[in-house]
């Protein structure tokens, strides 16, 4: 069966945890997952979760700062784009030697939109993904030379909140 990237984007809440769903699925059925986060600083009430649906769901993170990223300093951010860089070497090599099934790189857009990355590097890794690799990324907003890329755009909005 031939592999698809999909994106979840857009400003409302949730969109980690429509990933996390399709990873979930994706376990059920025997398939191997890694999910590779990015920017999240190093708490989130998610991580608790998917530790236990390994070993078919495993979770990498690249932080070194308990803060998120947009509240760190100059000198800490330019410590953290090194650990950003090792996450999207890990991810590269990932696809590389076909470790899993899906690859879930979750809030790499946000690495565009704070200028940390090009497109192109994005582009470049899909380029090199198998046929068979489903892909999911994660951010607020998808930048248009990524259209081509992508199999499906789901924009999650937040409509009401109380």
């Amino acid at each position: 069966m031939e592999g698809r990237v999909e994106v979840y984007c857009g400003q409302g809440k949730g969109k980690t945890s429509c990933a996390i769903g399709h990873c979930i699925k994706a376990a059920g059925q025997a398939k191997q997952v890694i999910i590779v986060q990015f920017l999240k600083g190093k708490d989130t009430e998610e991580i608790d979760f998917i530790r236990r649906l390994e070993p078919e769901v495993q979770l990498f993170r690249f932080e070194k700062y308990e803060k998120q990223y947009k509240d760190l300093s100059e000198e800490e951010k330019k410590e953290q784009d090194h650990y950003i860089f090792n996450g999207l070497k890990y991810a590269k090599k990932v696809i590389d030697t076909r470790q899993c099934d899906v690859l879930i790189l979750d809030e790499v857009l946000g690495l565009l939109d704070l200028k940390i990355i090009e497109p192109s590097n994005l582009i470049d890794l899909l380029k090199e993904r198998s046929e068979e690799l489903d892909v999911i990324m994660t951010g607020r907003s998808l930048p248009e030379e990524l259209m081509d890329y992508v199999d499906a755009v789901y924009c999650i909005e937040t409509m009401k909140e109380s």
